[in-house]
């Protein structure tokens, strides 16, 4: 099956978070991808997190969307937040946040950032048919 696209919001609250992390798990299963769903649900956790923790006071919403296109997973989160694009950094030992992006750019094949008006849209590509690892 290719072609699929769900796109659900969210309210910028922090049990959204544990609600977006839901529906990408009753997703991918109904759509058969039951080998992305971890990673898939850590990803979406740690963006959605992001947009909680970033967006709060600049909407009420933010949006995550799951497209399977040409082997590929999409997993977007939009939010309207605009003043600051997030960016990989290394947190320091001792920082107790600070590292949701490098979970996001190990767990997928790419990721990135592109401005929207307002705000932002993170993506992340996974596999659809990945190869295991030894």
């Amino acid at each position: 099956m290719s072609g699929r696209t769900s796109i659900k919001r969210f309210r910028v609250r922090r049990d959204a978070v544990a609600a977006a992390r839901l529906h990408v798990r009753t997703t991918l299963t109904a759509w058969k991808l039951g080998g992305l769903i971890e990673d898939s649900v850590l990803i979406t956790s740690e963006l959605a997190t992001n947009a909680v923790n970033h967006a709060k006071g600049t909407g009420d919403y933010f949006e995550l969307a799951l497209r399977r296109r040409n082997g590929i997973l999409v997993l977007e989160v939009a939010d309207s937040y605009q003043w600051r694009m997030p960016e990989l950094r290394k947190a320091a030992p001792d920082d107790l946040c600070g590292r949701g992006l490098f979970l996001v750019d190990a767990l997928s094949q790419h990721w990135g950032v592109r401005p929207r008006n307002p705000g932002k849209t993170v993506w992340a590509h996974l596999a659809l048919h990945r190869t295991e690892q030894p």
